[in-house]
């Protein structure tokens, strides 16, 4: 009998190895493969806006009435703040084919609802001048009149700028946001300390001992947390309990300033600036710097001089007006840009800008789903689309709202 050359049986060794590590990967891979999303053929959205290499981009649900910032449920449904219809909607993809199926409305006569968030399985809403929790107390999986409480009730909502955001922090607390009564206060007044700022409550809607102000002769100064903000209308809180927020600068100071302060830290206490001071840097801030002033608007005894202003961590440019902001996995952050809707000379672009994130500061910005606009010169007001906000599912999928014209993009990696 003949010996068979070794070289044969090293040869056949690695082949059937091969094939057994060949096998062993594809079974590993394939629960993964099973788990993408699915991705519907392409459609006038795809064809229309262009995303980051990738993803891929579709149209996820239509016809909604200004709809504002969304959350995911326990349930694992998109619920959605229809503003325009003072109402929170569910949107489910029942048969799993890349499409929501009809909204369902789960709570009305909610007044200018704008934001959700979800708490130990209660969901909590911001309107002009109202907190509500919402407690599913017979599980039906909406929310009647009497499952439905009014935490705050006396925000301040004259004027302009009225979207109210409110989330939970990890210390359990109730923040809120709400924007300044004017676009600049050279001929107006704010009347209230709560605006211009971020305002913070217990989960029953009162004071915290620890507030900054807790003790403040005025009583509606004792919830302000931080102010200077002219209007942030959206934060996260980060993986290490810092707070982000977004916030848009004023209008008449040409077409470059203010520079956008696209990422601010906020923190205890502290004031930002507004209506006397502002970040005069572009991209990420450097340490130590200062902002500078704001000349239309005179100092007053509280506030004697922009070194007493915080500056922000990232800008961007002049009217790009950042509205919804979340939190991508690796840390960078999506934020939705509502564009200008006057700019003095060049129109800024509605478009969801990528704010890289290196050792937990914002580094770089980068475009990540554009055309909106039909050409550059067009303000976004008149655009076909205008971003206003982001959430991001726990699957990696990202939503985003446009309350230009109710579509909500659905925008998943794509496999390669």
């Amino acid at each position: 009998m003949k010996r068979i050359p070794t070289i044969l049986i090293v040869f056949i060794a690695i082949a059937l190895l091969t094939i057994a590590w060949s096998q062993s990967t594809q079974n590993l891979f394939l629960p993964l493969i099973s788990r993408l999303p699915v991705i519907p053929p392409a459609d006038e959205v795809a064809n229309r806006l262009q995303v980051a290499e990738g993803y891929a981009v579709r149209l996820y649900a239509s016809g909604l009435n200004r709809p504002r910032l969304m959350a995911i449920g326990p349930d694992g449904a998109l619920y959605v703040a229809e503003r325009g219809a003072n109402r929170i909607v569910r949107l489910v993809d029942g048969n799993s084919d890349g499409y929501a199926d009809t909204p369902q409305p789960v709570a009305i006569n909610l007044t200018g609802v704008h934001s959700l968030e979800w708490y130990a399985g209660d969901l909590y809403a911001a309107g002009n001048a109202t907190v509500w929790r919402l407690r599913d107390v017979n599980g039906d999986g909406q929310w009647s009149t009497d499952e439905i409480v009014a935490l705050v009730t006396d925000l301040p909502s004259d004027g302009g700028h009225s979207t109210r955001t409110a989330r939970i922090g990890p210390d359990g607390m109730l923040y809120v946001s709400v924007g300044s009564k004017c676009n600049i206060t050279v001929n107006c007044s704010e009347g209230d300390p709560r605006r211009a700022a971020i305002l913070r409550y217990t989960l029953d809607g009162g004071i915290p001992a620890d507030n900054p102000f807790a003790n403040d002769p005025d009583p509606r100064r004792r919830a302000v947390w931080a102010e200077g903000l002219r209007n942030s209308v959206d934060f996260i809180f980060l993986p290490d309990g810092r707070l982000w927020a977004t916030h848009n600068g004023s209008d008449g100071l040409g077409n470059d300033l203010p520079p956008e302060e696209v990422v601010i830290e906020v923190e205890r206490g502290n004031h930002y600036g507004w209506p006397y001071c502002y970040t005069d840097e572009l991209g990420p801030v450097p340490r130590n710097t200062h902002e500078v002033r704001d000349t239309r608007v005179p100092l007053d005894a509280a506030f004697t001089g922009c070194e007493q202003a915080t500056p922000a961590l990232f800008t961007d440019v002049a009217h790009s007006a950042p509205l919804g902001i979340d939190r991508l996995m690796n840390g960078d952050v999506l934020i939705a840009y509502h564009g200008s809707w006057n700019a003095d000379e060049t129109p800024r672009d509605c478009r969801v800008q990528r704010i890289r994130v290196t050792d937990g500061q914002p580094v770089s910005a980068e475009p990540f789903l554009t055309g909106f606009r039909d050409n550059p010169q067009q303000e976004c007001g008149g655009a076909w689309g205008r971003p206003a906000g982001v959430t991001i599912a726990p699957d990696g999928a990202i939503f985003v709202f446009d309350d230009k014209n109710g579509n909500i993009y659905r925008i998943v990696p794509v496999a390669s």
